[in-house]
């Protein structure tokens, strides 16, 4: 991992000198509210915040009487600022904010926290709101054990690729989907994983405009064609039905059945990977064999 002409560890040992603390600090995905009074103290004792989008973030720091000074940390100048960020810390403590929701998910924050641990620095979590937990547990579907995917891949072969990954995956699915392409992202599910895996859209969680949209994958998608996406999304799929993987005769079997009742290999491929724990290309490939 590079930054400039030096390595992580390289810019560490040059900005070692003193010993503060990163906080990660959790912001509102949308109400307000939502900041804790834990993180409203942090964000005003800090010597420096360090902010996706300080547009953003000075909206919220105006609303609570805050005025630390903010500095950006973004995608596109996350290695840029490192040795600035590693000079605050050696000066004092320095808060790290995203748009909203807890940093160092989907977001560069990662980088910025090995880095300063690699510089012997503390880094302390300021929980709070998480766009991805609040779906899930509004959800309805199962909590105990499940899978964060971050954004979905922007290209249609990447996101086929990795939900062909997914099919027979037990726990339950997280990912973010934004607006432009969730129809298409929407189409992909159905496909791959089946229409009738139960899922949940969530969109403007905390906001007056909230709403979560829950059905089968049909459904989901079904319900987004006819009306427009609008707003950020948060997906949660139930797992497979099974984590059982069928042997090979089985597969074989039921894909006799399906395509005896008239389903084109296509779709007999579709159905019985769901059930089988087999990727759908694996089964496809059989339906290929036998023709």
């Amino acid at each position: 991992m590079e930054t400039g002409d030096l390595t992580v560890t390289q810019v560490s040992l040059c900005y070692n000198t003193g010993v503060s603390t990163l906080y990660l600090v959790a912001t509102p995905i949308g109400n307000l509210e939502d900041l804790t009074h834990r993180a409203l103290r942090i964000l005003r004792e800090v010597d420096l915040i360090a902010a996706e989008d300080t547009r953003h973030t000075r909206k919220l720091l105006d609303h609570y009487h805050v005025v630390t000074s903010l500095i950006s940390y973004h995608e596109h100048n996350k290695r840029a600022r490192l040795k600035r960020l590693l000079e605050a810390l050696d000066r004092g403590n320095v808060a790290l904010v995203s748009d909203s929701g807890t940093p160092g998910l989907s977001d560069p924050g990662y980088l910025l926290v090995r880095t300063a641990l690699e510089a012997g620095h503390r880094v302390s979590p300021i929980p709070g709101p998480s766009a991805p937990i609040a779906a899930l547990v509004a959800s309805g579907l199962p909590t105990d054990s499940f899978i964060f995917l971050g954004y979905l891949p922007r290209r249609a072969v990447e996101r086929r690729h990795l939900l062909d990954e997914l099919v027979g995956e037990r726990r339950t699915l997280l990912a973010f989907e934004v607006r432009h392409r969730l129809r298409e992202a929407l189409e992909d599910l159905e496909t791959i994983l089946g229409p009738e895996r139960p899922a949940a859209v969530c969109r403007e969680l905390t906001k007056v405009h909230e709403e979560i949209v829950r059905g089968s994958l049909s459904n989901l998608r079904e319900h987004f064609t006819v009306n427009k996406p609008r707003g950020e999304f948060t997906l949660v799929i139930k797992g497979a039905l099974t984590g059982v993987r069928w042997n090979e005769s089985e597969v074989r079997a039921a894909l006799g059945d399906r395509m005896a009742s008239g389903l084109n290999p296509s779709e007999a491929a579709r159905e019985v990977a769901d059930k089988a724990g087999w990727k759908r290309r694996e089964v496809y490939r059989l339906t290929l064999e036998d023709t």
